[in-house]
């Protein structure tokens, strides 16, 4: 699972997640990507999962890059724990997700396949997306 090498700070406030993407938001690398449509947070397992979901669907044919990386913890204080006593421990690490961002890009094969790939991708993740290619821009 992706995750920082190291962090100046062990825990974050949430913040807000409003706005669009001002960055990542067009296809750099590939001929094909998908794009979120909605704000989210995107765990690194979720990452992790949807690139499997590719790979396995193009047979590992192709290029592929992943645009996002989780660089945010989140904390979770445990099951059965009173309110109060300060924040909980770092669990885990996401990457924040604004409309229009690219999160994955493609090239080296057919349209239909990566379409495909992108689709079974998009199941694993917790954002809305859709399919998006260099000849609809």
């Amino acid at each position: 699972m992706l995750s920082p090498k190291k962090v100046k700070f062990r825990k974050q406030q949430k913040g807000r997640m409003k706005g669009l993407a001002n960055r990542g938001s067009n296809l750099d690398f590939g001929e094909y990507g998908l794009q979120a449509v909605e704000c989210g947070a995107i765990s690194s397992k979720e990452i992790e999962a949807a690139r499997i979901a590719i790979t396995r669907h193009v047979k590992r044919g192709g290029k592929m890059w992943i645009r996002i990386f989780p660089d945010k913890p989140f904390t979770k204080k445990p099951a059965e724990v009173r309110m109060g006593k300060g924040k909980g421990a770092p669990e885990g690490w996401v990457a924040i997700v604004r409309p229009g961002k690219i999160l994955y890009e493609m090239e080296g094969i057919e349209k239909d396949i990566a379409k495909e790939a992108l689709r079974l991708a998009s199941h694993k993740l917790s954002v809305k997306t859709k399919f998006i290619d260099r000849s609809s821009i």
